[in-house]
């Protein structure tokens, strides 16, 4: 009787064991496309990622680098002043895109030029995202709102 029950136990744990697993890697895999790492464009310079890889770029958009192409297509260079990467974007940029403003974008790199799928801006005068004001403070250029 005793063997039976120890049986059991067994079965269940490695039954649980399995279902786990298999929790573990459908979330994995669902997942897979919803994790974009940050890289600021030191980084990107310093290690470009591979031509499949989706990440997201931030830093400030540098002055008099915004040019407007065909159709809806802009480029524009993003920095964090230690490296500049360009970035083209077609598609609608958000109304506070503007120089000199923070931003972040989603996309991958290309023969060198980053290649956007979403460009999201600062929401207000003194937004700038985590990743950006960390970047930017590493390499020594970060000024606190309203400072200067």
């Amino acid at each position: 009787m005793k063997t039976l029950k120890k049986k059991r136990r067994v079965q269940v744990v490695a039954i649980a064991a399995l279902a786990l697993i298999a929790a573990t890697a459908l979330i994995g895999y669902g997942m897979r496309d919803g994790i974009n790492f940050f890289r600021s464009p030191s980084q990107v310079v310093a290690e470009p990622p591979a031509p499949t890889e989706v990440f997201r770029i931030g830093g400030l958009v540098e002055e008099g680098s915004i040019r407007r192409g065909e159709g809806e297509t802009v480029r524009f260079t993003v920095t964090d002043g230690g490296a500049s990467v360009p970035v083209t974007f077609t598609g609608i940029l958000p109304d506070l895109f503007a120089e000199n403003q923070g931003m972040v974008g989603t996309g991958s790199l290309r023969d060198g030029v980053f290649e956007a799928s979403e460009i999201l801006a600062k929401h207000d005068e003194d937004y700038m995202p985590k990743e950006v004001v960390d970047a930017l403070k590493e390499q020594g250029v970060y000024q606190e709102p309203g400072g200067s």
